[in-house]
């Protein structure tokens, strides 16, 4: 399965969208634990995406 498309794609709306989101995440007047929800968003998205292949590579 090839995910060059979806890689790139969100590797353009991190580029876009990192300025925003690292506002979001120093702000010294927002919630302590706003790096950790990012951080568990990655983990979560790559957990997906591993069970998706496994799953994948099982079929063949």
């Amino acid at each position: 399965m090839n995910n060059q498309r979806l890689v790139i794609l969100l590797l353009l709306i991190a580029y876009i969208f990192s300025p925003t989101l690292f506002n979001w995440i120093i702000n010294p007047e927002g919630a302590w634990y706003r790096p950790y929800i990012v951080w568990i968003l990655v983990i979560a998205i790559a957990f997906a995406m591993q069970l998706r292949r496994k799953k994948y590579n099982d079929l063949d």
